[in-house]
């Protein structure tokens, strides 16, 4: 099983792509190397293969990483399947996750992060569950954003190191934590790796 995260960038055109491309791509290139693990294509949008059990923490670093930048947002659809084909580009590649990843993409109307994988009764509480956190994460301002990325990044980091690599001061970061939902958005991502490991 794997999990392809198809994405595109809300508002690009209200943004110089120089502003938050290279960003978007430092990211990706966290996660593999282009084209083989992640692609991205006319323009603004992306597509990433990730371990199911790694993909929510990966659109929520990627969701910081935009996020960082006035103006734009991202919308981002999980599907987790089989992968049946593979091509050394991955937007030529196939299979149901990429499938499913596609039409959970498609039907992203009112919101910008939803999950499509072969585990209905748990793609119905992880939408619900996502549904609620976009009220928080939709509206990250900038400062908010760069924290979250930040911390998601270095998880051995104590708020006291996060508060010096961020040059600010520890409340800063504490209070900076709270206001993003940190706590939160934690054991959600903690929530969703259990529940697709003892899946996937």
């Amino acid at each position: 099983m794997t999990s392809i995260i198809t994405g595109d960038i809300i508002n690009s055109k209200k943004s110089t792509p120089e502003h938050w491309l290279e960003a978007l791509k430092a990211v990706l290139n966290s996660f593999g190397s282009t084209p083989k693990t992640w692609e991205t294509y006319r323009g603004d949008s992306f597509q990433l293969e990730v371990q199911p059990k790694e993909a929510l923490h990966a659109c929520m670093l990627i969701k910081a990483t935009i996020k960082q930048f006035n103006n734009i947002d991202v919308r981002l659809a999980i599907g987790i399947g089989e992968k049946t084909y593979q091509s050394k580009n991955i937007t030529e590649s196939n299979g149901s996750a990429f499938v499913n990843s596609g039409e959970c993409f498609e039907n992203l109307k009112k919101t910008t992060l939803a999950i499509k994988s072969p585990f209905q009764p748990l793609d119905t509480s992880l939408n619900l569950m996502l549904e609620l956190a976009q009220l928080t994460i939709n509206n990250w301002s900038n400062t908010s954003a760069l924290l979250v990325k930040t911390t998601l990044e270095n998880p051995d980091l104590n708020q006291n190191q996060l508060a010096a690599t961020l040059k600010k001061t520890q409340g800063n970061i504490s209070q900076g934590l709270k206001r993003a939902g940190f706590d939160e958005i934690s054991k959600l991502l903690h929530y969703y790796k259990t529940q697709i490991q003892t899946l996937c």
